[in-house]
């Protein structure tokens, strides 16, 4: 019997995911099997934490001359084992959160942040977004948290998107941005910066966050026979909108916002489809005044926030193998448009 090709390829493409499923399902098993382990020999030592200082080392051999060819049971494991048992007392968290993340990622969380609640939040992106350990490491550093969550971020979100848009909207802005991969020049101009973050987009794309797809910059529209170019254009998969750039070098300004609206209300009548949220603007600022700021976005029609941005020149050089390629970016864009 012939085989019709496409559906041969069709369903080899479909046995390899149920493999591949399977396998990262088998890998999910085996490191969450291994931190609940990592976590009950915890519980042991610290219920005979009594025995002094040497019962760690004294475990720590006995327990390689019962099982030589065992890794993991170093002194320096067993006592972030005591550690970890210690930081989280309720193994629900632990089998739910702890324990899908792997062992390296939960020990460098332990290490660099004490706060329960900043350590939990650390855990749920690093589940949701799949970071290794050297972009964890990075987006600790780099105060993730207190500049997504803690930021006095100012945005016009409640009063111009329904919820829950304006929640997940203002979930997604940071304050400031860290664009630490762009070389630093004091007389550094908006075109330099904008080159040098579509240069780099992967690396932009990360610091933007999860469900940003990077669609152009230098935008072109027409509007009433007149040309209009955005600085930078993205579609946000979570939030279902357009998301418009702009970038200034110096202080907000009041007149920036306006031009933003513009450029809004423009993308929402010539982009926008039914199916799509409204549009979302963004100006990231070397500076602000959060009042002036505050009030110059009151009275606007369109959703816009305003943030600073950062540069730094100080991402550590083993991100850029953990980063996606662009080729890797633009097929992720085009899978994503085409399923919008």
């Amino acid at each position: 019997m012939l085989i019709n090709n496409s559906e041969y390829l069709e369903t080899v493409e479909q046995i390899k995911n149920k493999i591949t499923s399977a396998q990262y399902r088998a890998m999910q098993k085996v490191n969450s099997e291994l931190v609940m382990l990592y976590y009950n020999i915890g519980k042991v030592i610290n219920e005979h934490k009594s025995w002094g200082n040497k019962f760690i080392d004294n475990l720590a051999r006995d327990i390689k001359l019962s099982f030589p060819d065992a890794k993991g049971y170093s002194v320096r494991n067993l006592k972030y084992m005591s550690k970890f048992a210690d930081a989280y007392a309720d193994e629900k968290f632990v089998q739910t959160l702890s324990a899908q993340i792997p062992w390296s990622h939960n020990t460098l969380i332990l290490d660099k942040i004490s706060n329960y609640e900043i350590r939990q939040w650390y855990i749920i992106k690093t589940i949701e977004n799949g970071w290794s350990h050297s972009v964890l490491t990075h987006q600790i550093e780099s105060k993730l948290y207190e500049r997504q969550v803690l930021a006095n971020k100012v945005t016009n979100f409640e009063n111009t998107l329904a919820t829950p848009q304006s929640e997940l909207a203002l979930q997604t802005i940071k304050d400031p941005y860290i664009f630490d991969f762009i070389p630093f020049k004091e007389d550094i101009v908006e075109r330099d910066i904008e080159q040098a973050l579509v240069k780099d987009v992967t690396k932009l794309l990360m610091e933007l966050g999860t469900g940003f797809a990077f669609l152009g910059n230098q935008y072109h529209l027409n509007v009433g026979g007149d040309d209009f170019y955005i600085d930078l254009l993205f579609y946000n998969l979570n939030i279902r909108s357009y998301v418009v750039i702009e970038l200034k070098t110096g202080e907000f300004k009041p007149e920036y916002a306006g031009q933003l609206n513009f450029y809004l209300s423009a993308v929402d009548g010539i982009l926008k489809q039914e199916q799509d949220n409204p549009s979302i603007g963004l100006l990231l600022c070397k500076s602000k005044n959060n009042l002036v700021a505050e009030y110059a976005l009151k009275d606007m029609s369109k959703p816009i926030g305003v943030s600073e941005y950062k540069i730094t020149n100080n991402l550590p050089d083993e991100l850029v193998n953990q980063l996606p390629s662009v080729e890797d970016i633009q097929k992720r864009i085009s899978d994503k448009t085409e399923n919008l």
